[in-house]
């Protein structure tokens, strides 16, 4: 069966534009979360048979329109694999409006100290921007940077979501004040998690420019 789903999903990525959004179908794609999040409960015995983390802290940054409320489940995962989580505690992420950056870096800061330890930044989606953005401006607190299906390296519009970024963010999402600056990489340790199936945004701004030490899995 799911040989079968994949054949029927493949020529919907070939065809896919990176300068466009998804198609209609890859989006409608998207209700799979259900049964996937159902799929992630199902699993979380055979989770805990995970590698146990160092103890090292863990920031968590919820995408667009999300909240803590999105990256429990993530964080309760890493808690219980041994890592010190956190969420950002800023609220629902509404794009780079006035003061956020500022009070991502002093959360950043806020946790490097207590531990004693640099943090490693797991940023899903827009999220994930944010993430790669913070690291830039403070490398030495940042032990490496994770992104969950986040658009850096693609064109704004490429998206099916740009739209609300626009009415949440006050912002234009071709004026993006880190639109150059973030398709660069972090000057830390960095991993691009993405789906070529992925219907909210174009799988190809999602991995970057490619360095010699990269693999695709």
């Amino acid at each position: 069966m799911l040989t079968h789903v994949a054949d029927r999903i493949r020529p919907l990525i070939d065809r896919s534009d990176p300068l466009s959004p998804p198609s209609r179908a890859l989006l409608l794609l998207e209700i799979r979360a259900v049964w996937e999040l159902g799929a992630f409960f199902a699993m979380a015995p055979m989770l805990r048979l995970a590698p146990a983390g160092d103890g090292h802290p863990v920031l968590v940054l919820p995408g667009l329109a999300a909240s803590d409320v999105s990256t429990q489940g993530l964080r309760a995962f890493l808690s219980d694999r041994g890592y010190a989580a956190h969420g950002w505690q800023l609220g629902r992420n509404a794009g780079p409006r006035p003061g956020v950056e500022a009070a991502l870096q002093r959360r950043l800061a806020e946790l490097h100290e207590r531990h004693g330890r640099k943090v490693s930044i797991i940023g899903w989606s827009l999220g994930g921007i944010f993430a790669r953005e913070v690291a830039r401006r403070a490398p030495q607190q940042v032990r490496s940077v994770i992104t969950l299906g986040s658009p850096f390296a693609g064109e704004p519009r490429a998206s099916n979501a740009w739209r609300v970024y626009e009415a949440l963010s006050g912002l234009e999402v071709d004026a993006h004040p880190w639109r150059e600056a973030m398709k660069q990489p972090p000057p830390v340790p960095s991993t691009a998690i993405f789906s070529r199936s992925d219907g909210i945004v174009s799988w190809q701004g999602m991995p970057g420019a490619p360095k010699p030490d990269d693999r695709e899995h």
